[in-house]
This record gives C-alpha cells, structure tokens and sequence, in this order.
C-alpha cells in the first residue's frame, strides 16, 4: 500500500472527488477550472447530464442517470442544471451519503422541498451546501444575524432584456423602457418562485439573514446597465450595511452573473484547503 505523503511526512488528504450535474453556462465553467486545478485536491470524476455527448470537449464520464453517477464515488456532488434537476437528484443523492452543493438556491423557496432536502442531509449525516453566488458579505450578514437584525433589502439590477423568458415580459414592454423600472416588490420566497433563473441571490440572501418570508426583494429592469447589479441594505444591532455589486453578466447567459460558477469553485476548493476563510 502507497501512501501520499506532505512535506512534513504526514499522509495528505485524498483528492476531493466532485461530480457534476449539469454542464451549461455554469457547469462548463466549473468543469474546466476543476480538471485545470486537479494539483489542489479535487477531482472531477463526471458529470449528469440529458445527453451523453455533452461533456465530449472535456474527456471527463457523462452518464444520463444518477445511479451511474454515485457509481463513480463522489464525495460532492455539484447541482449547475436548474430547479428541475434539484427536485428530481437532490434527497437521492444526499440519503446516498454524499454531500450537495447547490448552485440553484431559489428552488429552497419551496418549502416542502427545502425540508426534504433538510431531512435527507440530517438523516445521512451530510451537508447542503450553498454558495455566496454572485452576493459579497454574507460572512458579516451571518454574524449580524446571531447579533439581531431588523430588515434585509436586496435590490436587483439587469438590463431589460436578461429579464427576457419570465414574468416580466406581461408586466413591461421590455425592449422599450428607457427608465429603470421596478416590476416587482416582495418576499424573497416570491422572487425566488416566480423569476427562479434570475433570483437565485435573493433566496441565498434570504437563508443568510431575515428568512424566505421576512427578507425584501425589489426587481428592477434598468437599461442605463449594461451587467447585473446588486444592492443590500441590512439594518440591524451590530450596525448597518449598504453595499452594492456591478457584476459583469455572463457572457453565455446574460441572466446570471459570470462571477458565479466560481463562487461554487472557491466553495469546493476551501474542502481541502489548508488554510480557509
């Protein structure tokens, strides 16, 4: 038997070994980045996806089921695919023994699903991960929360036409606005339901503070913008925040932010780092 051994003569970890469902806009680019970083202790052993031929440019295993998935042992597995692909892969997966991470965090604004998932992690003695996407400060959020707050706002920007394909399109005559224009006001578990491609930082934004019901949301179809832009307002005993994001849109899908298939990155690389913030 042969042993990895670090430079101080202990065994070093296995390499993380991540499996992927999904391979779009946001799954391709963590696929790429993960086989480019195998020398940091992660693996990608394959993905799921509707079609087999998917993931050809990438010489990685594409299987079309999720039995065939966990056959390849992973450790994580990583959801890129949608709400679809969450309700149908994520309890299996989890009672499986292997921890989640999720990339569509609005489908958690349904409730009965979101304690599915909740019971499958407890029960196996796994995680559901969710990372920060295309939000910055919910480290301080968190705390600010054990501390106590008081009201949560998040105010979302993109240019008319990524609101394209969602409800907005019978609220507003989308190639038209020449003004920002706010089309929708309410709950995080509203936004995240009725705009669930668009919306997936209100929902994380929510989990992190005031909860689905209690956290606001402002939708905001804005044509002097050209990428996404966030703002969250938080109030609470610690102090107050405002802070605001310019992402730049992805360049394969203008509906999400091209910072966020590498938030879920650093989320898999901080599993075996040394040192983790």
């Amino acid at each position: 038997m042969t042993l990895n051994l670090n430079q101080h003569g202990a065994a070093a970890p296995a390499p993380l070994r991540v499996a992927l469902i999904g391979l779009g806009a946001i799954g391709r680019v963590i696929a790429q980045e993960l086989l480019a970083r195998e020398a940091d202790g992660v693996t990608l052993v394959g993905a799921l996806c509707q079609h087999a031929d998917e993931g050809a440019s990438l010489n990685i295993p594409v299987v079309t089921a999720l039995a065939p998935l966990l056959a390849l042992k992973p450790d994580l597995v990583v959801e890129a695919a949608g709400h679809g692909a969450v309700k149908a892969y994520g309890a299996a997966v989890l009672r499986s023994g292997v921890d989640l991470l999720l990339v569509s965090v609005g489908v958690l604004s349904d409730a009965a699903l979101h304690a599915e998932l909740t019971e499958a992690a407890t029960s196996a003695g796994r995680q559901l991960m969710l990372p920060s996407g295309a939000l910055a400060g919910l480290d301080y959020l968190q705390a600010a929360r054990l501390a106590g707050l008081s009201r949560v706002c998040l105010r979302s920007r993109k240019p008319p036409l990524a609101w394209r394909g969602t409800p907005a399109e019978g609220l507003l005559d989308l190639a038209a606005i020449t003004v920002p224009t706010v089309f929708f006001c309410g709950s995080a578990r509203e936004a995240a339901r009725d705009y669930p491609k668009n919306a997936n930082v209100a929902a994380t934004l929510a989990l992190c503070t005031l909860g689905m019901d209690d956290t606001r949301v402002e939708l905001i179809a804005d044509p002097c913008i050209q990428g996404n832009v966030h703002e969250v307002e938080a109030v609470g005993d610690a102090g107050e925040m405002r802070l605001q994001l310019n992402n730049t849109a992805s360049p394969d899908n203008p509906k999400t932010s091209m910072v966020t298939p590498y938030s879920v990155l650093r989320s898999i690389l901080s599993r075996r780092a040394t040192v983790s913030v």
